[in-house]
């Protein structure tokens, strides 16, 4: 939490509240380290919020500038298909521009795409606790990606959602970008199986 704490609240001045929110608990995190006189610091974050049963994740109702809320058109494609979220994607000034924000994003999204069935039995367990049955993760990706950093989404494959307009999140603005990653047909314990069985 110190890299996003540096990042967004102290550089970017977000609200701690706007910050560290309910998905933080549901999500899997990622982490980059350095190793500074023998021991390891965290120099990047980023992590990946599991789809929801319906409705929109919590970050995404929480945008302002100067006190007047702004929210995010609901996108007019893929609106019914669940979907991952990349966030708090944050590197800290002093190690920019070595590609780790896109080290961090590449490597979530490889893990997701490997571990399908992870991802969806975090939905199912929320599916259960709505009693709602929804269709399963099949490699859609949203980021919500302050206006700066959109250049660099789409050099990782994310494509602009227009329909989603552009909105205010703790005075940053922001665009919604989409990207499907393939999603292996086999799970990771079909793969472990293999590799027990030399295959």
């Amino acid at each position: 939490m110190s890299v996003r704490t540096t990042v967004f609240i102290d550089e970017q001045h977000c609200s701690p509240e706007g910050e560290f929110d309910a998905d933080d608990a549901r999500s899997w995190h990622w982490v980059v380290y350095d190793e500074v006189d023998g021991g390891k610091v965290p120099v990047g974050v980023t992590r990946l919020v599991p789809p929801r049963s319906h409705g929109i994740h919590t970050s995404e109702a929480n945008g302002h500038a100067e006190g007047e809320e702004q929210f995010p058109s609901a996108p007019a494609r893929e609106e019914n298909k669940p979907y991952v979220k990349i966030t708090r994607v944050a590197v800290l000034p002093a190690y920019r521009n070595r590609g780790l924000g896109k080290y961090l994003v590449d490597n979530a999204l490889e893990w997701a795409s490997s571990h399908p069935e992870q991802v969806s039995a975090q939905q199912q367990q929320q599916r259960e606790e709505e009693e709602e049955g929804h269709e399963e993760w099949s490699g859609l990706v949203l980021v919500h990606a302050q206006v700066q950093a959109e250049k660099a989404y789409e050099k990782m494959g994310f494509v602009t959602d227009e329909s989603m307009g552009s909105w205010w999140e703790e005075g940053i603005r922001h665009v919604g970008m989409w990207k499907t990653v393939e999603v292996e047909k086999h799970t990771h314990k079909d793969k472990d199986k293999e590799r027990e069985n030399g295959l």
